[in-house]
């Protein structure tokens, strides 16, 4: 999973970057003098997996990973001037975006639109990526059109895309994302393709003062979250050991990290869940689609798993810490044995059985 964090220059998206990696090492991923991204792979908190760590006692703890991207150069107008390919790519590439909207004052640090205004600046980080997904659009009807002409397509295929691509227009003329449509199943599934922008899910984050309040700010549209994170705060949480965060934590009266909560809400908006495998060599975390199969979940772990799969065992993640361990869930017949096609649930454990 890639969530890119987008935001208007001195909106503070390093300090939120900073802040969700934690103590992982950003790297250069691509730079072209204008843009720069930088990603960290971050462990995703989970007290479930620290359960079953406890319980096991395994060589290793693998929790699920997440990256995250600070993407740098989206200033006012620049989709107008023209991405660099390269740079579109990666945007593409991403599974979601953060935007990061500045509520907070400083004096030191100048707002690159003059004034704090997080619904305008909402609005236009929304533009850019609108103007560019209409870009797209337009360059795809006019290609329809063009062979249309030519009888170069067929003609009720290409006729089919062009009205899909003119309500696409549409919705993005009318300054809506392309997420706020319905698509059918035939016709998202080549869209993935395009890698239009307005289609990922966006969780805003509000960076706001040390008091963590802001502005109540409306966004109203799907596949959408919104979350107020006081960013310089949580980032110097981030730099602390784990004891010095815990009393500053309660200091600030807060319950958990920025982290924490905005991979919850990321993995709501990209309908992830965890499933977990055991064992005394390793106690490890991993991310599939919510409703993915038991053969998916093989596949995830092992594409041998898949290709030679013959049942799964399943128990879900409170049932087994309940009855303290596989040995007493196996005595009391608990393990339940699903065939492929069983949709896995979220915090469950399974063990693949396959052949060799």
């Amino acid at each position: 999973m890639q969530i890119g964090i987008i935001g208007l220059p001195q909106s503070g998206k390093t300090t939120i970057f900073q802040a969700l990696a934690g103590g992982e090492k950003a790297v250069s991923v691509f730079s072209s003098g204008q843009i720069d991204i930088h990603t960290a792979v971050a462990e995703v908190p989970d007290p479930r997996l620290d359960r079953l760590g406890e319980m096991f006692q395994p060589e290793k703890i693998t929790p699920a990973r997440v990256t995250y991207a600070d993407i740098a150069g989206l200033d006012t107008g620049v989709s107008r001037k023209g991405l660099p390919g390269s740079f579109l790519n990666l945007l593409g590439q991403m599974d979601a975006f953060l935007h990061v909207i500045r509520t907070f004052e400083n004096p030191a640090v100048s707002h690159g639109e003059g004034s704090i205004n997080p619904r305008r600046d909402l609005g236009l980080l929304d533009t850019e990526l609108l103007l560019q997904d209409l870009t797209t659009v337009d360059r795809r009807l006019q290609k329809l059109v063009e062979g249309m002409k030519k009888s170069a397509l067929d003609k009720e295929q290409a006729l089919k895309e062009k009205t899909l691509f003119e309500r696409m227009r549409t919705s993005l003329e009318g300054e809506n994302p392309l997420r706020d449509l319905d698509f059918g199943p035939e016709e998202i599934k080549p869209l993935r393709g395009y890698g239009f922008l307005s289609l990922k899910p966006v969780l805003v984050i509000v960076n706001t003062g040390d008091d963590g309040k802001g502005p109540e700010i409306p966004y109203a549209h799907r596949d959408s979250a919104l979350v107020y994170l006081p960013g310089r705060l949580e980032r110097e949480l981030a730099e602390l050991s784990a004891e010095e965060a815990g009393l500053f934590m309660e200091e600030y009266s807060l319950k958990e990290l920025s982290r924490s909560r905005v991979i919850r809400l990321s993995y709501d908006l990209l309908s992830l869940q965890s499933f977990f495998t055991v064992g005394e060599d390793e106690v490890r975390a991993w991310t599939i689609k919510r409703g993915a199969t038991a053969l998916e979940a093989a596949a995830t772990v092992h594409s041998d798993l898949a290709k030679g799969f013959i049942r799964a065992e399943v128990i879900p993640y409170e049932e087994l810490v309940e009855l303290g361990g596989l040995t007493q869930a196996k005595n009391k017949g608990k393990l339940r044995l699903e065939g492929k096609d069983y949709p896995v649930k979220d915090g469950e454990i399974v063990h693949i059985r396959h052949s060799s």
